[in-house]
């Protein structure tokens, strides 16, 4: 998991949260919105998804596409829970919530890294 999470508000706009992933090298931004839908996950997919679709990207918001149907990990999930989930729900990102709070997120990456790491120390 990592602990440093790229974190947006619900009316940053595709382009500028497109721009912010790219600057920190990340495939996904957290977004919060403390006054109506809570914390939601904005991808490379959704963006992807808006921009063939024809949509503005310096007009739409990170509100409207964010990842339909997320799933949360809890802190205490073994990386094996965390790829399953993945693998069914089939998406590469997971927030990871704790008493409704955002501590981190789970990639694709992140499950790589680890299980690489094991093959070598194996």
């Amino acid at each position: 998991m990592s602990a440093m999470v790229l974190s947006v508000g619900p009316d940053h706009s595709l382009r500028s949260v497109a721009q912010k992933m790219a600057s920190r090298k990340v495939g996904a931004a957290v977004v919060e919105d403390h006054e109506g839908e809570g914390v939601g996950i904005l991808t490379e997919r959704d963006i992807l998804i808006a921009i063939a679709a024809g949509e503005d990207a310096d007009l739409e918001t990170a509100r409207a596409h964010l990842t339909p149907d997320i799933v949360y990990a809890a802190p205490e999930w073994t990386l094996e829970h965390a790829g399953q989930a993945m693998m069914r729900g089939g998406f590469r990102h997971l927030v990871v919530m704790e008493d409704g709070e955002v501590v981190g997120i789970v990639s694709m990456r992140d499950l790589v890294r680890v299980y690489l790491t094991s093959l070598d120390q194996g």
